[in-house]
């Protein structure tokens, strides 16, 4: 684990970041995942929670129920996938950065590309599940194929950002793709400037944040850049870097600020919690993860941050393990 050895570094310096004072966050400890899992996807539908992928080729989506601390199985994946996104649509949404309100596809997952095997081979894939069927359907795919993406919802549209594209050695790939799940149809905005894999995406407020990462698939390459997009110049902007340069993260906004949780390198996994604010272009550490992991996910559920899955050592490991963070006011 990295966190007494950033810590010192830190304390060192004179850099360490400000701390929400302790009764402000915690951790609690929920059900478990029923299979143990690295290298998923999640998010949330209608107020429960969809767990899939794995690099153990494990096709069964999984599903949580936050209210009940209960998991449930759906139709398995069409095929085995891990280094994937996932994407939830509410029943609502509203169009454009700010925009009105509009009609939505009725509260679906989507998913977009990943690997297909251990050799690395990229997809272009894209799926929508319905909760309300239980059922599968292909949509238009990608137009770029590429594993170890991040994405998230801004609006009325699903934004695909960078990963590792086709071919080798593996080299990041910069596309900014952005998909239209009403109209099933792609578009193309602005490249990120920092191309990069294995990062997170986080939309709120009208823009994009795309945090940490690594540089053609080496973990020993991680990086802390942070841009942000503007929806409505479609264009990037540098913003504050993540305090502690890490690759493997996942990402969620709780309480108007976006909570970067997890990681590895080459020397262990990251416990490490950084929340960054928009509003005042600051970075604030919570306390760490209880179980340091990578290649987990990060959902939110009301004013609960659930962190799932994932491995507690690098490369190809996993685990059951489902920790909660709530923040208070």
């Amino acid at each position: 684990m990295l966190t007494r050895r950033h810590f010192l570094a830190a304390a060192a310096s004179g850099a360490l970041l400000p701390r929400p004072l302790s009764a402000q966050a915690r951790w609690t400890t929920a059900a478990p995942l029923p299979t143990p899992r690295g290298e998923i996807a999640a998010a949330q539908v209608g107020g429960r929670i969809y767990v899939l992928a794995d690099y153990s080729f494990r096709p069964e989506l999984e599903i949580y129920d936050p209210t009940t601390d209960r998991w449930t199985r759906g139709a398995p994946l069409p095929r085995p996938l891990h280094h994937t996104a996932a994407v939830g649509f509410p029943e609502a949404i509203s169009s454009g950065a700010f925009g009105q309100s509009t009609s939505a596809p009725g509260g679906k997952l989507y998913v977009f590309g990943g690997y297909t095997d251990h050799h690395w081979t990229v997809t272009a894939e894209t799926l929508e599940y319905d909760p309300k069927t239980d059922r599968w359907t292909k949509r238009a795919p990608m137009p770029t194929p590429r594993g170890a993406l991040a994405a998230a919802r801004l609006g009325s549209l699903i934004h695909c950002v960078s990963g590792i594209g086709p071919g080798s050695p593996r080299r990041n790939t910069g596309v900014h793709e952005a998909y239209d799940p009403m109209a099933d149809r792609w578009t193309t905005r602005t490249p990120l400037p920092q191309p990069r894999d294995h990062h997170a995406v986080v939309g709120l407020e009208g823009r994009l944040y795309v945090i940490g990462g690594r540089i053609d698939g080496s973990y020993a390459r991680n990086i802390g850049t942070h841009d942000a997009w503007d929806a409505n110049s479609d264009r990037w902007e540098t913003r504050p870097a993540l305090p502690t340069a890490r690759s493997g993260i996942a990402a969620a906004v709780l309480d108007r600020q976006i909570v970067v949780v997890g990681g590895e390198a080459p020397s262990g996994t990251f416990a490490e919690v950084e929340a960054f604010n928009p509003r005042t272009n600051t970075w604030t550490a919570y306390p760490g993860l209880p179980t340091p992991r990578h290649g987990l996910a990060a959902v939110t559920v009301g004013n609960r941050l659930y962190v799932l899955g994932g491995g507690p050592t690098p490369g190809g490991s996993s685990s059951t393990t489902n920790e909660v963070l709530s923040v208070t006011p």
